[in-house]
């Protein structure tokens, strides 16, 4: 690609394209590209200008190296990347405001006053139309109290102050919706479907491949806890499917041969072999969109509150106005009122304030389902923690194979990752790298798997029973026993280690050790959680007690329960909530979906179960949980940004009145302070509300 340079500083390059601009699909396949590098840290591209800023972390000429190899034609991009694309939408919005303010001024300047009079008016029939339609509810809302304004500036005469309040009026309908959609847009790219990888079911049996490669008619597996991939058709199989991302409603549906399903929900319990009806272009992203913007998750308890007082204000705002006619007999104080309401700023403060909330918390990798969330966040002072994966590293290695029953480890390590690699789980991952890593790739060996949550897998290798999971699991609820001759090789297994026992008709024929190491920045984490006001910071897990005591000691918590059940986490959090405490938990697993599910705000690891991450409120990165840091620091930023509007709007706005009232500004002024303040505080809380690191 031939381009030029326009500006450099140190780490970054403004380049341009030769071309007057770019369409919205050149823009995106443009950053697609660049976004595809690690040298490349961050990208902006503007359409307009044909420009593109570029911050990189390698070396120059590398950067420079992969701008010459880019073109157009030969960047394969997903569609989904220009469907869920907010480019396009951004531009809309900018063009209407720049649009609105050019015609406003416009007209001022050189359309004659007598035509401008006819224009205000026909103006004024729409706003009063769309004020008397708000009648039909039986509650005065802020429609009808713009309606009178408007109107009762055109009959005193005073038509620039009528002109005026309609232009603010747009130009704040405008930005609000656009701040809006562009929140909730950014909301849903960031739950819409990413899966890579599925499991094609074949004539010679299941094939792991690209999702991209799925075509329609393809028949695809998918098993508990796993996202479904595609919109289909249930060919083989019985489920229960969460579709909450679809829907909102939270329960499990049955689903049976001959049912849709569909993208983005999710597999609770059961296994389904799916005949793929839709692979792109299903409108994911828009029902998405749609469940968000309908889903009342969007309001915090602050917010509704705002709202509601901004409705109940509106017959007071009449009600003054009707006093101040009545006392003074003053037309011009009376309409100074009118021309002040605390709805419109309530309206569209309160709700910008939380969605920009919501958006710069994306920026750090943290997706948020709604502004209650965030609210019960700021308010938490307990979190609980789970272990594997959450505290501990979300790759844990396999360090050694033990054998019990005389099979060579590496034909033990292939029998248990050919059960392991179905299931989404950190320490399932763990035995399937180590088979890979070591070339152990296998066919099929078993029959169809049961997966025990919390527990472990079940299935057949020919005619023999295979579990593979929990002490407790293979030893407790299986029964296995230890080869006499190798009781003593148990009983010296290493304990800096986490243990994943494989049993095949009731005996005990490998130990796989786990390296499952805490992550470097836990301690760090639980004491800056410390300090942000969290009392009880918890740590639940499965695992053995000597395996917890080490990892809590290691994380500096003090408050841990070992070899606990899904439904004992899950009952914790709820007798914490019992006792008045507000609880977040934090985990990855399909066993922590109760947990997650009872929990005041539940945060899900992203590299975790797709089950877990449905469930949960809140996602974050799993690359370093100084996320929750940032996410407690913006949640109690924005519930004092919230109340500081709510102060400031009451306040100003009653000033605003008293001194229409008292006759010391006119209407004119009242309308241009009242929606001038409206617009700077929408503005305002449009902002970051995390300090520049």
């Amino acid at each position: 690609m031939r381009f030029t340079i326009r500006h450099e500083i140190k780490k970054r390059l403004r380049i341009h394209l030769p071309m007057k601009r770019m369409t919205f699909r050149e823009a995106d396949t443009l950053e697609y590209y660049l976004k595809g590098f690690e040298e490349i840290e961050e990208v902006r591209v503007y359409e307009r200008t044909a420009d593109a800023v570029i911050v990189y972390g390698g070396d120059r000429e590398e950067t420079i190296n992969i701008l010459r190899r880019f073109s157009f034609d030969k960047v394969q991009v997903p569609e989904t990347v220009y469907e869920t694309s907010g480019r396009e939408l951004s531009a809309k919005y900018c063009d209407n405001i720049v649009t609105s303010v050019i015609l406003h001024y416009g007209k001022l300047l050189f359309v004659p006053f007598i035509l401008q009079k006819i224009w205000i008016v026909l103006k004024t029939v729409k706003y009063v139309w769309r004020g008397l339609k708000t009648l039909k509810n039986r509650h005065l809302q802020v429609e009808l109290l713009d309606a009178v304004a408007i109107m009762a500036a055109v009959l005193t005469g005073d038509y620039k102050t009528a002109s005026s309040v309609m232009f603010l009026l747009k130009i704040g309908d405008t930005l609000e919706e656009w701040t809006h959609k562009r929140s909730v847009d950014d909301l849903a790219r960031r739950m819409s479907l990413n899966v890579d990888k599925v499991w094609l079911m074949t004539d010679s049996g299941e094939i792991r491949t690209d999702s991209s490669r799925i075509k329609c008619g393809d028949r695809v597996v998918v098993r508990m806890g796993n996202m479904i991939p595609f919109d289909g058709e249930v060919s083989e199989g019985e489920a229960m499917v969460n579709q909450a991302s679809m829907t909102g409603e939270a329960a499990a549906v049955r689903k049976s041969i001959g049912m849709s399903v569909f993208a983005g929900t999710v597999v609770e319990e059961g296994d389904l072999t799916i005949s793929v009806t839709q692979t792109e272009g299903c409108g994911r992203f828009d029902k998405i969109v749609k469940m968000i913007e309908e889903s009342e998750k969007l309001k915090s308890s602050l917010e509704s509150k705002a709202e509601r007082l901004a409705d109940k204000l509106v017959p007071y705002t009449f009600l003054a106005s009707a006093l101040t006619w009545a006392f003074s007999r003053n037309v011009t104080k009376a309409v100074s009122v009118l021309m002040v309401d605390y709805s419109c700023a309530l309206k569209m403060a309160m709700p910008i304030s939380v969605l920009s909330a919501i958006k710069e918390a994306s920026e750090h990798d943290i997706t948020i389902k709604g502004g209650m969330f965030l609210e019960a966040v700021s308010e938490a002072d307990t979190i609980v923690f789970d272990k594997t994966g959450t505290l501990t590293r979300a790759q844990p290695e396999v360090v050694r194979v033990v054998s019990f029953c005389g099979e060579a480890e590496d034909e033990l390590l292939r029998q248990a990752a050919c059960l392991e690699e179905h299931f989404p789980h950190s320490m399932a991952r763990a035995v399937v790298d180590a088979a890979l890593s070591k070339g152990l790739f296998h066919d099929e060996l078993h029959t169809s798997v049961d997966y025990i949550v919390a527990h472990g897998i079940a299935s057949k290798i020919g005619e023999e029973r295979a579990v593979i999971g929990s002490y407790h699991f293979v030893f407790e609820d299986e029964g296995a026993v230890i080869p006499e001759e190798g009781k003593e090789q148990f009983d010296a297994l290493p304990d800096e280690y986490s243990h994943l026992y494989f049993a095949k008709n009731g005996r005990l024929c490998a130990c796989i050790l786990i390296e499952d190491p805490v992550r470097e920045e836990v301690g760090a984490v639980v004491r800056k959680l410390k300090n942000q006001g969290f009392k009880h910071i918890v740590m639940m897990t499965g695992d053995s007690e000597r395996t917890a005591a080490k990892i809590a000691a290691q994380a500096g918590i003090t408050e841990y329960h070992a070899e606990v059940l899904p439904e004992e986490k899950a009952g914790y959090i709820e007798k914490a909530k019992a006792q008045g405490h507000k609880v977040i938990m934090v985990g990855d697993g399909i066993n922590d979906s109760p947990a997650l599910s009872a929990s005041d705000a539940g945060i899900a690891i992203s590299e975790g179960a797709e089950i877990a991450r449905q469930i949960a409120d809140i996602t974050i990165s799993s690359s370093n949980l100084e996320s929750i840091v940032i996410l407690r620091e913006i949640s109690t930023l924005l519930m004092k940004r919230i109340n500081f509007n709510y102060r400031t709007i009451v306040g100003f706005n009653t000033a605003l009145i008293a001194f229409g009232i008292a006759g010391i500004i006119a209407p004119a002024t009242s309308a241009m302070l009242h929606n001038g303040s409206t617009l700077a505080l929408g503005l305002k809380s449009m902002t970051g509300l995390l300090p520049e690191r």
